[in-house]
């Protein structure tokens, strides 16, 4: 069986020394030659210097590098300047998301949803870019239906898109489900799953509450069981994580995305298991 290609997500350090950390990390993750480094771009685009530092620095090392792009704080002039900075680097691909909504915040910006980014991107840039936009196999958090939620993925393939990247989930049932019902409503476009691995089980708790992704209860009541024991919370993860990827690969999944949380050993041990090698 071929293995698909496979991508790695970071997000910007806040210090020299997790920027050398970062560094680090993806020189391991560069061996195993994927498509693309993408980087976040922060609630509201707090972090937009930090996200275009970080793909000059991706860039410069002679990978493909894709920058995320939010909605959320944007102006037509602010996400203008960032693509003609991003097409002048040299740069292909972009994610194009709706982003968080940071507390605090009055407006959400000039741009309400993803597809309406979307569109300007394709306005602006023509097919420069290729463009991802996100994908929820188990609904985003804030839709109000399962039907609502497909509708809406599709206005942003319709508005441009080129493919999509999913949120997380240990789950493949729930991945292969999404995949055909988009293809019932006429969605072509690849739909590549977001991998999590797991490190740390109190972290992943707290990110799976607040995005909607589901733990299943007996992956969870294994972990707690752990308690403390941070090397058999790991091992599981491997062995979980491992066996989800395989059934992806094995249902015709187009691709891997890796949320690394700029750490390299757990996907790396993951996608050795697999078969890919440096």
């Amino acid at each position: 069986m071929s293995l698909p290609p496979i991508s790695f997500e970071f997000f910007p350090p806040q210090t020299p020394e997790g920027a050398e950390k970062l560094t680090a990390a993806r020189k391991r993750l560069a061996a195993l030659k994927p498509e693309f480094f993408s980087c976040t771009f922060g609630a509201g685009g707090s972090t937009q210097d930090r996200t275009l530092d970080t793909i000059k620095l991706i860039h410069a090392e002679g990978h493909q590098a894709a920058p995320h792009l939010s909605c959320v704080g944007g102006t037509r002039e602010n996400i203008s300047a960032l693509l003609k900075t991003y097409k002048e680097m040299g740069i292909k691909r972009i994610v194009a998301l709706r982003g968080d909504m940071p507390s605090g915040m009055a407006s959400i910006g000039e741009f309400h949803y993803a597809n309406e980014l979307v569109s300007f991107i394709r306005a602006q840039t023509g097919e420069h870019f290729h463009i991802e936009v996100a994908a929820y196999p188990e609904f985003h958090p804030q839709a109000n239906s399962a039907r609502e939620d497909m509708l809406n993925f599709k206005r942003k393939i319709n508005a441009g898109a080129n493919s999509a990247i999913t949120q997380y989930f240990y789950n493949a049932d729930a991945y292969f489900r999404f995949v055909d019902e988009t293809r019932k409503l006429g969605v072509t476009a690849p739909i590549v799953p977001g991998i999590m691995p797991i490190v740390r089980y109190s972290q992943l708790a707290r990110f799976s509450d607040t995005c909607g992704a589901e733990i299943p209860r007996w992956m969870r009541k294994t972990m707690e069981g752990y308690g403390d024991d941070v090397e058999s919370v790991q091992a599981f993860g491997r062995d979980a994580v491992t066996q989800l990827c395989e059934k992806l690969i094995a249902g015709g999944a187009p691709a891997l995305h890796f949320y690394t949380l700029n750490q390299a050993n757990a996907s790396i041990d993951i996608l050795n298991r697999l078969g890919y090698r440096a």
